[in-house]
């Protein structure tokens, strides 16, 4: 049994890198924000204490939100892997980008169920109204969605040509944008050699954004608009990359592999 395990470990490196993923993404996050408060005392300073749980509340929430509506989109497209009834969609007169829009769609059904009440709740425990933002919310929202959608939609591509061997993916993935995305703490906090890659992310435009807004009071449009402008080019991309991978898996017959 042992050996069968192992092979079986050993065959499949999703697996593996499953093992190593998650220690590695939460000693990242937590270290990066350790040194963070440590460096800025930001518990020390007048009124600090506060202002450090008001950001970190409202980073939680817009977490949520980028994290739920990336795995709507990945979870609509898994279940129809796991019932065997993926086929025959792709076989129905149903376009591909139709396809694609019921999943944003459902995105959008399956984050209000779980992130409304959640934001009313934190207004009810905490004082933090995280619609008090306004326009600028709807911004952040906007930013944090494009991204979700162009990364659920590449994690369905590749589930198309890999198959449920890579349906980690859709749990995982997403992750590693948290200790490079400046989720909780601001991007001079990590190496100057993780900087340009953190600023090619949209999210951290967003979460520099959300400091500045409830830290300065300042609405950062600029940082928003270039959020949005790489938000832009990475759907393009995973548009690109989901045809090119569905065409990959009909020529390759995976298609008629994936199932439960």
């Amino acid at each position: 049994m042992l050996l069968r395990y192992s092979y079986l470990l050993r065959a499949t490196y999703t697996r593996i890198l499953d093992i190593i993923y998650w220690p590695l993404v939460q000693m990242l996050t937590w270290g990066f924000l350790q040194t963070y408060l440590v460096q800025a005392g930001a518990l020390q300073a007048p009124g600090g204490a506060g202002q450090a749980a008001g950001t970190l509340i409202g980073a939680i929430l817009l977490w949520d939100i980028l994290l739920r509506g990336q795995q709507g989109f990945s979870f609509s497209f898994i279940e129809e892997m796991w019932s065997r009834n993926l086929p025959n969609i792709l076989m129905s007169p149903l376009r591909p980008a139709e396809f694609v829009v019921s999943l944003i769609l459902m995105s959008l059904i399956r984050l209000a169920l779980g992130v409304l009440p959640v934001t009313l709740f934190a207004i009810l425990f905490f004082g933090f109204n995280l619609w008090a933002l306004g326009v600028a919310f709807g911004a952040f929202f906007a930013v944090l969605m494009f991204f979700a959608w162009s990364i659920g939609l590449f994690v369905s591509g590749l589930l198309l040509r890999l198959g449920l061997g890579a349906e980690n993916l859709v749990w995982s993935i997403m992750f590693v944008v948290q200790p490079l995305g400046a989720v909780y703490y601001p991007v001079s906090t990590l190496p100057h050699w993780l900087q340009p890659i953190s600023w090619s992310l949209p999210p951290t435009y967003v979460f520099e954004g959300l400091r500045a807004a409830l830290i300065d009071h300042v609405i950062r449009w600029d940082l928003l608009a270039q959020g949005f402008a790489i938000d832009v080019f990475l759907f393009a991309a995973a548009c690109v990359a989901f045809g090119q991978l569905l065409q990959s898996a009909r020529r390759a017959g995976t298609l008629l592999q994936t199932g439960e």
